[in-house]
């Protein structure tokens, strides 16, 4: 009963601890949606998060594909960059990226991606698989999902939009 009872208490702390991202159960379809409708994301975004700096570029859709990059530096360092594809597929999209060294040097294998499958958006606001994007005037905050040796994280990133 006490385990029972913690286990509830645990998993409603949770849902209040990190209720800005949101999870696709095991089996579960993923939302409904066109890539067209993230026009509102088009832009350069600089801002913080990971505890540095960070900026992302999203260009205009076009063949149902948006394409955009990540960059991420601390104390004038390159720490890392994404190649980013939110790519239409059917009735849904979901968004694809991979990971790169300063050198360039990619984190996931050739044919992999790590990938977030849409789950809803609506006005200014896309929830993915464990990434949720939403605008509010010239920012956006992401909130990302991370689990690192069983524990579970939400990273937030606050971004400006910004003239290149």
């Amino acid at each position: 009963m006490k385990k029972s009872f913690l286990s509830l208490i645990l998993l409603f702390i949770s849902f209040i601890a990190f209720p800005q991202v949101k999870q696709l159960e095991k089996d579960q379809e993923p939302g409904k949606g066109k890539v067209s409708d993230l026009d509102w994301l088009v832009g350069f975004w600089t801002g913080e998060g990971f505890g540095g700096e960070c900026e992302e570029v999203w260009m205009p859709v076009v063949d149902e594909n948006m394409i955009g990059t990540f960059r991420f530096w601390s104390e004038g360092k390159l720490i890392f960059s994404e190649f980013m594809n939110i790519v239409q597929e059917g009735e849904t999209f979901s968004l694809k990226l991979k990971h790169f060294n300063p050198d360039l040097s990619p984190w996931e294998e050739k044919e992999e991606w790590t990938t977030f499958r849409l789950i809803e958006t609506d006005e200014n606001t896309v929830y993915f698989h464990g990434l949720t994007m939403k605008r509010e005037g010239g920012e956006i905050k992401l909130w990302l999902a991370l689990t690192e040796d069983g524990v579970r994280t939400i990273e937030e990133l606050n971004y400006v939009k910004k003239d290149f």
